[in-house]
């Protein structure tokens, strides 16, 4: 069992807190220190040079892919260069008729220090790091990866 700890912080900025008027930027402060500038959305008047919080969540289930990636290829002793992914996360109403992200879609660009493995062996290297994610495993969202570019 492990713990993971957030901050949220917001104060109001403006006079009214009528839902046009209030402010939605925020900053995430977690425990080594780190310190993210966050808002909503732009669609629900959010600040563009923020981080959203649909965005954080895109990126973490790339990231633990990516890291879970990483270590299966390791133990495999498949050398991995550089990893690069351009993850899309899609929200629309879900079977309750809430907003909800339902789908992440995954697109990495894997180097790879000699040859690659074969089509093949990266589903199943995509496969392993899908079962094993921590984040994948905590939610409903589904998760593809498409578009594997392999180069070395």
């Amino acid at each position: 069992m492990s713990e993971h700890h957030a901050s949220i912080c917001w104060n109001r900025q403006s006079e009214s807190f009528a839902y046009a008027e209030y402010n939605r930027n925020h900053s995430w402060i977690f425990p080594n220190g780190s310190e993210i500038p966050a808002s909503a959305t732009t669609q629900f008047l959010g600040d563009p040079g923020r981080v959203d919080p649909e965005e954080a969540f895109v990126a973490a289930i790339s990231s633990c892919h990516m890291l879970t990636f990483l270590a299966i290829c390791a133990r495999k002793r498949i050398t991995v260069n550089s990893y690069r992914d351009d993850a899309v996360g899609y929200m629309k109403e879900n079977g309750h008729g809430k907003l909800s992200i339902t789908r992440v879609t995954l697109n990495p660009h894997i180097a790879f220090d000699g040859d690659p493995p074969d089509p093949d062996q990266m589903e199943r290297l995509h496969h392993l790091s899908h079962e094993a994610c921590f984040i994948a495993n905590s939610v409903n969202t589904e998760i593809r990866v498409i578009d594997q570019y392999l180069s070395n």
